[in-house]
């Protein structure tokens, strides 16, 4: 069978699970060729074979991102689609690989920041994934980012303050550790529950 015809889309399944098995597939057969097939369906006419594809293609990216790193600027290309699913799909996407592909991403920064203001809270949560692989890379671009990434530290929902913090932590270092840890504490007398739990928890991995 053609991996294309594996997808969803032509298993006629509204579900997500034959785009799970495939990924799972190739992941395991580390098959790059079809992996690239798989990509270049990205460009389908037909919108949920894009989607599909974007599926396949993130769900290798969570646990090998070097297989579908080359695809970068098919991306970074979709932040541009009208489409929202394939905007955020592609955050999630990007957010895999971010970590090995920084020099390509940073430039779009810009790009996300502005998706995340108006987006998804899949769009938010894998924009601060990718802003913060991104700062975590080097110091230029840790200089560049992280301002940003305390500022939505500040101002998010009481909700996403746990998750938030546990992801940009990762960037975190002896220069800006002191701010992180002052807006984590000014939040948490305001939180209860699970959100000042984990909370809690991020201060103790900075020893604090």
């Amino acid at each position: 069978m053609p991996v294309l015809n594996r997808i969803a889309f032509f298993q006629n399944r509204r579900d997500e699970v034959p785009n799970q098995e495939l990924a799972r597939d190739l992941l395991a057969k580390k098959d790059r060729q079809s992996i690239q097939e798989i990509a270049e369906n990205l460009w389908n006419k037909e919108q949920n074979i894009q989607s599909d594809c974007l599926k396949v293609l993130y769900e290798i990216g969570y646990l090998e991102p070097e297989l579908i790193a080359d695809y970068v600027n098919d991306f970074l290309e979709l932040l541009n689609s009208r489409n929202n699913r394939m905007v955020w799909g592609s955050m999630i996407a990007l957010a895999t690989i971010a970590g090995i592909r920084a020099d390509e991403i940073f430039p779009q920064a810009d790009r996300i920041r502005q998706l995340m203001e108006k987006g998804t809270v899949i769009t938010k949560d894998n924009g601060i994934k990718i802003l913060v692989a991104l700062a975590a890379s080097n110091d230029v671009y840790h200089e560049a980012l992280f301002p940003y990434l305390l500022k939505q530290l500040e101002n998010c929902r009481p909700q996403d303050m746990a998750r938030y913090a546990e992801s940009i932590i990762v960037a975190v270092n002896a220069r800006c550790k002191d701010a992180f840890v002052n807006v984590v504490k000014s939040r948490i007398i305001n939180l209860e529950g699970s959100q000042a739990v984990r909370l809690r928890k991020v201060l103790r991995n900075l020893s604090v």
